[in-house]
């Protein structure tokens, strides 16, 4: 996988995908930055979170759940010093749809965990990364 990055001038990079798309990053001002994009670091969760968010909604789609909709949040902890690696992840899934049971959703969850997510694989080596869940069940109409 090629991803090109290029320097704008203080702290700004844009980083060009193999799939052709577009992302810039900025520092915060505090160290020379304009804060014109994420951080590096946001950039790591947002990635977590699009890995296990694509794998949960696609398993629970093969499982034929009436899901009418899903967030993600993400809540984690760096070290105090330098690398600054995350040390806790705590992900919460919040599902809303129609009969959405307790098993699917931990079912989902576990294998985007332990089998499909690649970024939550690099990261489990070094942090510590929670799950949990809520499910809003829509009455039928």
């Amino acid at each position: 996988m090629l991803t090109e990055f290029t320097w704008n001038g203080k702290m700004v990079f844009e980083a060009k995908t193999e799939s052709g798309h577009s992302v810039v990053m900025d520092a915060k001002p505090e160290v020379g930055g304009e804060d014109n994009g994420p951080r590096p670091m946001e950039l790591l969760m947002v990635s977590l979170g699009g890995c296990t968010a694509m794998d949960v909604v696609s398993i629970l789609k093969k499982m034929r759940v009436d899901l009418e909709s899903m967030t993600v949040n993400i809540h984690s902890e760096q070290a105090p010093e330098h690398p600054k690696i995350f040390t806790k992840i705590n992900i919460e899934y919040n599902f809303t749809g129609r009969n959405i049971t307790e098993k699917n959703v931990k079912k989902a969850i576990e294998l985007s965990q332990e089998k499909y997510c690649s970024v939550t694989a690099m990261l489990k080596e070094k942090a510590e990364i929670t799950c949990q869940w809520n499910i809003i069940n829509k009455q039928l109409s």
